[in-house]
């Protein structure tokens, strides 16, 4: 452990304290060098780290029954797992910079609270579905919550007692989560079920059979001769002129037996529950409802900038990444502006602005994200590429500093060509126990490498291209994301997007080998394969680790890696060509024979990638700012602007950064006093699409090659001109 210990002194923000012997059975007859611990812990007023997360229960427990030590509220403990990931495998002998990198991201402050989205549900439940199965479900929930039943097809019975609310019809619409569902459904059935008493009486009377113990009406076998109507005259709750009303409710939860689900996507709604026929899905769907009432919180786990938003402008559709890879639809579009008021500070430097300009009101138009709807999966942050959103669970610095920190302290162990194994917090966690647990018994199964460094995330989805290239920057070989089956198809779209960009660059700037890939482990039964994953060959790397720190701005974070990666590049290429899915980097090729220079585009832009000449006719481009939203394309009312994916090193890198002309042309002359206005595609543009107005023939087309003064000049001098006071 010397190795250890000398790699967390040089830590920032770690230590060797309590190195100085090693415990093997700290949970058992070991025990009071943990209460010790407590105790020295709790006088010194520091944090209590313990290598072990198999007994955390115990241990817990054990410090509460320690006299003079603190309880966890006043002084934590936290846990840190170095067997299953670094003790149990092949490579053990080899661990200790692993050990070293692992127990130093343990030893780092936790991430500021969050704030939080609050649920609040009064136990109101509406189940959908037969008779049967939707009066069996409401048996077993009952007893805990406030249960409604809206019955959506013919058959099964209902009870002969008025216990429950039932509704009839076909359900139209669901919207909302828990505690504020909104129900929609068309009850075009010819029995009130408020108004029944349920004597049975239209039963017996019905010589069809077309009513059944459900208390509907078989439409299709009924032959109109409403017998049924006369027996329930007196209550009067049989009326086939009735027409069809759609009904709405809000409910706070909502259990649905059909067999399609109201909700498509791969996360429904929180108190939402599709159990359909399944037996099983619907025990599991029962007790998770029977604990939803009351009052609920979950952290706010986005961060979402407007003002840095590449979505829209002037009501034009740009860069709608979050809402594509949002599989809770938690994100809509917001691009229209109609009665919104108010400007919005621009992002970068506009060129002939003063500082802190503000672009007018028009060109906004961004996102709306439903925080009750949000399941905390950040590929949004992943695939924004302004960063505009970002995740705060924890937040990029944060997440930056962990695994600055980790390879840090793996290379001052000794460790060497590190990959960073990316994986979730609850099923990631779990396939890599199980297998350090297979490799502990199976001499076949080798374990999790001692290079490979496990980073439990809230989800894999979260971790994008800024933190990859910012890792492999830092020291890191590969980052790897582990996927299981948590993962929505999305996001497994979003990350292979993203990954196929990061390595474009990285083998563009000559790095060998696979530097970012997904491994795939449902569960145990994919532990061979993820095995042999997990032992592939390291890639290139960097010869120096960078020194800087991640930004909360995702381009300055991505501009520093890229400057860090281009100095040490191998062989550097002037001109990378990037994926066009996902490219956060780009050139733009317009088409100099279609555009007038009515600078539409550079309106548009949300990045200041476009800027015209004060002095000149130009169009000028900062490639540096471009994000490849695409709203100057869709803004153009020529279409001369096609997106190139691309990223330009030309001249180390400084080329990209400059301003470069992508069309100019010289300015049209009034043709009356010489005077430059306009130019000359956009003069011939405006003149051809007028030409065959009847407002501007004769003398009124020739002011349209003239400036603004000229125009005004020769409307008064001309004798034949008829003005509005001749009229």
């Amino acid at each position: 452990m010397n190795r250890v210990a000398r790699s967390l002194a040089s830590t920032p923000q770690a230590s060797p304290d309590g190195l100085e012997t090693i415990h093997t059975l700290l949970c058992r007859r070991e025990a009071a060098a943990f209460q010790r611990a407590a105790k020295a812990t709790t006088a010194s007023a520091e944090e209590l780290l313990v290598a072990c997360t198999q007994e955390q229960r115990l241990f817990v427990e054990l410090n509460e029954q320690t006299e003079g030590a603190a309880g966890i509220d006043e002084r934590p403990i936290r846990f840190v797992n170095i067997r299953e990931t670094a003790g149990w495998s092949r490579d053990a002998r080899g661990a200790a910079p692993k050990i070293a990198a692992l127990i130093a991201a343990a030893q780092l402050p936790p991430p500021e609270p969050l704030p939080t989205v609050t649920y609040r549900s009064g136990g109101r439940c509406l189940v959908i579905g037969g008779a049967d199965e939707a009066t069996r479900a409401a048996a077993m929930l009952g007893d805990r919550l406030e249960v409604a039943l809206l019955i959506d097809r013919p058959g099964g019975a209902l009870a002969q007692a008025h216990e429950l609310p039932v509704h009839h019809g076909r359900l139209q619409q669901i919207t909302g989560w828990l505690g504020a569902f909104e129900v929609q459904w068309l009850n075009d059935q010819p029995i009130d079920l408020d108004l029944c008493t349920r004597c049975n009486a239209c039963i017996e009377a019905c010589p069809e059979g077309a009513i059944g113990f459900d208390y509907r009406v078989d439409l299709a076998a009924c032959k109109s001769h409403r017998e049924c109507v006369r027996v329930c005259e007196a209550a009067g709750a049989i009326d086939f002129a009735r027409p069809g009303e759609v009904a709405s409710e809000r409910f706070d939860l909502v259990l649905d037996l059909r067999e399609q689900p109201a909700f498509t996507m791969h996360q429904p709604p929180q108190g939402y529950r599709h159990a359909g026929r399944d037996e099983r899905a619907l025990v599991d769907a029962v007790l998770a409802l029977r604990e939803m009432s009351g009052e609920f919180e979950k952290p706010r786990f986005f961060r979402y900038a407007e003002r840095l938003c590449a979505h829209s402008r002037n009501e034009r559709v740009g860069c709608s990444a979050c809402i594509d890879v949002c599989s809770a639809s938690a994100i809509r579009s917001d691009a229209s502006r109609k009665g919104k008021t108010g400007g919005r500070p621009a992002r970068a430097p506009v060129p002939g602005a003063g500082q802190g300009a503000v672009l007018p009101a028009a060109a906004g138009g961004g996102v709306v994200v439903e925080p009750h709807l949000c399941v905390g999966c950040g590929a949004c942050s992943t695939v924004c590429p302004t960063g505009a959103m970002s995740f705060a669970r924890p937040g990029v610095v944060e997440q930056g500093t962990r695994l600055r920190t980790m390879l840090g302290a793996h290379a001052r162990a000794g460790g060497r060509d590190a990959a960073l194994l990316v994986h979730s917090e609850g099923a990631g966690t779990k396939v890599l126990n199980d297998l350090g647990r297979a490799a502990r018994t199976d001499p076949a199964v080798h374990g999790v490498p001692a290079r490979v460094l496990p980073v439990p995330v809230w989800h894999t989805a979260s971790i994008g291209l800024d933190l990859w290239l910012s890792a492999i920057a830092h020291g890191a070989s590969q980052v790897w994301v582990l996927l299981t089956a948590e993962e929505a198809p999305e996001y497994r779209q979003a990350l292979a997007e993203q990954m196929a960009v990061g390595q474009a660059i990285l083998a563009g700037l000559g790095y060998a080998g696979t530097h970012l890939a997904l491994l795939e482990a449902r569960d145990a039964r994919d532990l061979a394969a993820l095995d042999a994953a997990l032992r592939a060959p390291a890639a290139q790397g960097v010869r120096a680790a960078a020194g800087f720190a991640v930004q909360a701005a995702k381009r300055d974070t991505l501009e520093l890696a890229l400057a860090h990666l281009l100095e040490q590049a191998p062989q550097a290429s002037d001109e990378i060509t990037l994926p066009a899915a996902g490219a956060p980097f780009g050139s733009l090729v317009v088409d100099t024979g279609k555009c007038t220079l009515c600078l539409s585009c550079v309106g548009a832009c949300p990045a200041a990638a476009l800027a015209d000449n004060p002095d000149k006719p130009q169009l000028r481009f900062y490639e540096k700012n471009c994000v490849q939203c695409g709203l100057c394309a869709r803004t153009c009312p020529e279409q001369a602007i096609t997106l190139q994916p691309r990223l330009w090193l030309a001249d180390a890198g400084r080329a990209r950064k400059a301003a470069r002309v992508l069309a100019e042309t010289e300015p049209f002359q009034c043709v009356r006093c010489g005077k430059p206005f306009g130019t000359l595609q956009a003069i011939e543009a405006m003149v051809g699409k007028l030409a065959g107005h009847p407002a501007f023939q004769g003398r009124a087309g020739e002011r349209l090659r003239m400036c603004g003064d000229c125009r005004v000049i020769d409307i008064h001098t001309n004798p034949v001109e008829v003005r509005i006071t001749d009229l």
